[in-house]
């Protein structure tokens, strides 16, 4: 039986940043992804943003990792030549009562270390985004966009630049840890079983499969797998924003918002819709509520020129009416299993935290 140091499972942008942190540390990495190519899952179903680190508890693995990745992100761009804009965002309160919840992303925001938020009244949003109808607003400078798979070619090239190997069509459909590692079992056109040092689950919708299906005394620790879908609308033409557009958030989302891709059109959502298992099917049926939510804080809307875009699948550890969840990132020190990390619950901002997640998980294995 062949043995490797590290085997990521995963080669969307969350894995790759794994691969590439765990290789430039000298580790010896390959990179098993079930599908024909790499980053075909969430990361290419997705926004695309850099997000600031407004929303999330302080404290969590979530504000933490996305403020600190989204610091290395830029920088990260700025160094690989990954096409990129700080483009910033308002998040609107459209009515006087949604103040208070605006203050209160605020303070969390603060308290995460993002300090250059500013609340805007009307006539300053008017100045900035003349078409945007609001109360109140923030504006968040240092949001971003960035092209998502030009980032995961350069954290690909980076990884097997220092020795990294990728295996495509290669899925990991069971194993053990046996104390002396985890033992993988690999199907594909070229089944075989493998035995690694340390096995790194960034198998993103799958994580939570995954966790189970490699027998060990962490599989019983696994959480439930919950999904939420979350559906696109893009815009034909162009629209009148030079900044993304946030409504308040909304339970197990940010709300229904305006994104600009790096050409500068628009696309619309997601919005959230909890299904039972992964599935990118996308109504046309919703616009008529996406374009009544977008109505709220752009009026002039022309609901006609919304088209069906596409969907993504958000891997969600909890269900409807919980509270959300942090990320989950279960190592020996959580599960008391040597060798094995699984990566659960890694929904937005991962994107946003990939590059801080991989250093994350370097620093355990190397520990």
């Amino acid at each position: 039986m062949e043995t490797v140091d590290v085997v990521v499972i995963g080669a969307g942008v969350v894995g790759l940043a794994c691969a590439s942190a765990l290789a430039a540390a000298g580790r010896e990495v390959l990179i098993v992804e079930r599908e024909a190519c790499f980053g075909s899952g969430i990361s290419a179903r997705n926004s695309e943003v850099i997000h600031a680190g407004l929303y999330y508890p302080p404290g969590s693995l979530k504000a933490r990792l996305c403020v600190e990745g989204r610091q290395q992100l830029y920088a990260y761009c700025e160094q690989r030549g990954v096409a990129h804009a700080r483009c910033g965002k308002l998040v609107v309160a459209g009515r006087s009562t949604q103040v208070d919840a605006l203050q209160a992303i605020a303070n969390r925001a603060r308290q995460n270390g993002v300090d250059d938020l500013r609340l805007l009244e009307r006539t300053e949003i008017a100045a900035l985004e003349p078409a945007l109808d609001a109360h109140a607003a923030l504006l968040s400078p240092s949001t971003g966009i960035v092209d998502s798979h030009g980032l995961m070619l350069a954290l690909l090239g980076d990884a097997e630049r220092h020795g990294a190997m990728l295996a495509l069509g290669s899925p990991v459909t069971g194993g053990v840890a046996d104390g002396d590692g985890v033992v993988l079992e690999i199907g594909g056109e070229a089944p075989m079983t493998l035995r690694a040092h340390w096995v790194i689950n960034a198998a993103g919708l799958d994580a939570v499969a995954l966790g189970s299906a490699i027998r060990s005394a962490a599989s019983t620790q696994a959480p439930r797998a919950r999904f939420a879908r979350g559906v696109y609308f893009s815009y034909s033409g162009k629209a009148p924003f030079s900044r993304l557009i946030y409504p308040i958030p909304e339970p197990g989302g940010l709300g229904v918002h305006l994104t600009l891709d790096l050409g500068g059109q628009a696309k619309f959502g997601p919005d959230v819709e909890w299904i039972d298992q992964p599935d990118y099917h996308v109504d046309p049926a919703r616009v008529g509520r996406f374009a009544e939510a977008i109505r709220s804080w752009w009026p002039a809307l022309e609901p006609d020129r919304l088209q069906p875009g596409y969907a993504g699948v958000r891997p969600k550890i909890v269900g409807p009416g919980e509270a959300d969840a942090d990320f989950r990132i279960d190592g020996p020190a959580q599960h008391g299993v040597a060798g094995l990390i699984h990566l659960y619950g890694i929904e937005s901002p991962g994107l946003t935290a990939s590059l801080a997640i991989g250093n994350h998980v370097a620093t355990l294995v190397t520990a």
